[in-house]
């Protein structure tokens, strides 16, 4: 089905920089950092070593929904992390320009991945059986912490009647979501999907978890440059939060509503390092591989990319041999390429990571201009590229690529090109 084209034309963001696409893109280019001392709960309280992440301030579904006693059951039947995909699914469908109900619904998925799910309700409710017994078990928990949740009450909500599900490759999560989708449509399975990623794990479980696997930065006392990927002091990454969607639709479905469109989805690949549970290949090679199947899938030449949004994570091991990937399959084009990390600024946000990554870059290919890589400071001689330092630039971008790293060696790349009618 080469003559389906696919393209972006609906971004709601919920992020640790900014709600809302405009007002997250206008934060990631002036470089403004979303890390912070954890409020939600107080770290000492619990003698967490790690005190900072990155979260999304000042959240209330209320301002998305403005029906009481809807929100009041919102409330009761779904994690944070559902409630952060049904903010951004509405800002992402408004944004498009789109009423599902108005369309064909059957020919209308939902794909939304997630790292985990709802963490939170997870942890709170084993407290609660151990303390007071299984009666004070509610009957919405299940609901609540399933994984699909997220994809499932979209559906709902929007009346989506075509496949909905729910990748989970940890920090691929979120882009193997968008891929999914991209071929879904490419197939000729669907003409519209609602597709990206949404994390709300942030609590003192999973903090303490990343925390003993020497995962997370230690910069409590300095949280706005904790987040520093392919510097040489990088310690971690920062744990954050939010959620994602974009609207995915067949090119001439949207020509015949008159949508805006930002980009265009010309393909995809992904791999798995199949060696080591957290530690990416030690050459780069899983995400080399990803790397060369998008490109391929794309029909374009590695001299053809312009831009990569990393995966970029700030931690030792990935910001190294994440850009020996890049140099292995790119040679001597990788030293034209601009590099930027997003999570220098919004952290980790695990399942959304990529998704994020996914609309900075159609947004980069509309606005033809880069956001920076911020905190760096101090150049990595292992990591030699242009990463696109501090500071935001205009450049000509025509070709983009976006790249997720998961536990488990997952590695999807996505390849997105400058919309042309």
């Amino acid at each position: 089905m080469k003559d389906r084209r696919v393209v972006v034309t609906g971004i709601g963001v919920v992020s640790p920089v900014a709600i809302g696409r405009h007002d997250t893109w206008q934060a990631l280019l002036k470089g403004r950092n979303g890390v912070a001392r954890i409020s939600q709960f107080d770290p000492d309280d619990i003698g967490l070593e790690v005190k900072i992440a990155a979260e999304v301030k000042n959240f209330d579904i209320a301002d998305f929904y403005p029906d009481k006693r809807k929100v009041g059951s919102m409330l009761k039947e779904m994690d944070r992390v559902t409630l952060f995909a049904m903010a951004a699914a509405k800002l992402a469908l408004e944004d498009a320009q789109l009423e599902i109900r108005k369309t064909v619904p059957e020919r209308v998925g939902t794909y939304i991945g997630t790292g985990v799910g709802g963490l939170i309700t997870t942890t709170a409710d084993q407290i609660k059986l151990m303390q007071l017994g299984p009666k004070k078990i509610g009957l919405r928990s299940i609901i609540r912490l399933m994984p699909n949740a997220p994809s499932g009450q979209v559906a709902i909500e929007h009346g989506a009647k075509g496949r909905a599900k729910s990748d989970a490759t940890a920090c691929a999560s979120g882009l193997d979501s968008l891929f999914d989708a991209y071929m879904y449509i490419k197939g000729n399975r669907a003409d519209v999907m609602i597709s990206g990623g949404t994390e709300a794990s942030l609590n003192p479980f999973a903090v303490a978890s990343f925390g003993n696997m020497m995962a997370l930065s230690k910069r409590n006392d300095a949280p706005e440059t904790a987040s520093r990927p392919f510097n040489s002091d990088r310690d971690g990454f920062v744990i954050g939060e939010g959620a994602v969607i974009l609207v995915l639709e067949e090119l001439g479905h949207a020509v015949r509503r008159n949508a805006p469109i930002y980009a265009e989805i010309i393909g995809g690949g992904a791999s798995c390092d199949a060696s080591h549970i957290v530690a990416p290949d030690e050459h780069g090679a899983g995400a080399a591989r990803a790397i060369r199947a998008a490109l391929q899938d794309a029909e374009i030449d590695h001299t053809d990319i312009d831009y990569i949004n990393a995966h970029g994570t700030s931690t030792p091991l990935n910001d190294e041999r994440e850009t020996l990937a890049i140099k292995t399959v790119f040679g001597t084009h990788a030293y034209k390429l601009a590099i930027s990390s997003t999570k220098s600024m919004v952290g980790h946000m695990l399942g959304a990571a990529g998704a994020i990554g996914a609309a900075a870059t159609a947004l980069t290919l509309q606005d033809q201009k880069i956001h920076p890589t911020i905190n760096y400071i101090n150049p990595d001689p292992k990591c030699d590229l242009d990463y696109v330092p501090n500071v935001a630039r205009s450049a000509t971008v025509r070709h983009a690529m976006v790249e997720a790293l998961g536990f488990g060696g997952h590695n999807t790349v996505l390849v997105m090109r400058h919309f042309v009618a």
